[in-house]
């Protein structure tokens, strides 16, 4: 398969899931009509369908004020990644110190350079 077509088909993909998850956030988290949002957010509700339907994306601005509105990272909204892991991660890193982080990773690359010579 052609590494062009293989892309296309990939972000198709993801449009399609990004759309969805929107869709969620939407009818079970913020408990808002298509219309709603989409005047929240700055675009149409006839756009906003689309986007849902993985037919089109959201600018930069609609895409802020989708992620202030819902709480969600632009990450978990455009690509589906966990928030909920950055937000343990955050929570835990404060009761350290930057020395004392910056020690563990050097300890974590060491483990991992172990490991992939096994």
């Amino acid at each position: 398969m052609n590494s062009s077509i293989f892309d296309k088909t990939f972000e198709k993909a993801e449009q399609i899931e990004r759309g969805k998850r929107i869709k969620l956030i939407r009818e079970t988290e913020l408990y808002m009509s298509k219309s709603e949002l989409a005047k929240e957010i700055g675009v149409s509700g006839q756009f906003l369908g689309l986007v849902e339907d993985g037919k089109g994306n959201l600018v930069y601005k609609s895409l802020k004020k989708l992620r202030d509105l819902s709480g969600h990272s632009a990450d978990y909204i455009l690509y589906g990644l966990d928030d909920n892991i950055i937000k343990e991660t955050s929570k835990y890193l404060k009761e350290y110190s930057e020395s004392q982080i910056i020690q563990a990773l050097e300890i974590i690359k060491s483990i991992t350079s172990l490991i992939n010579k096994l």
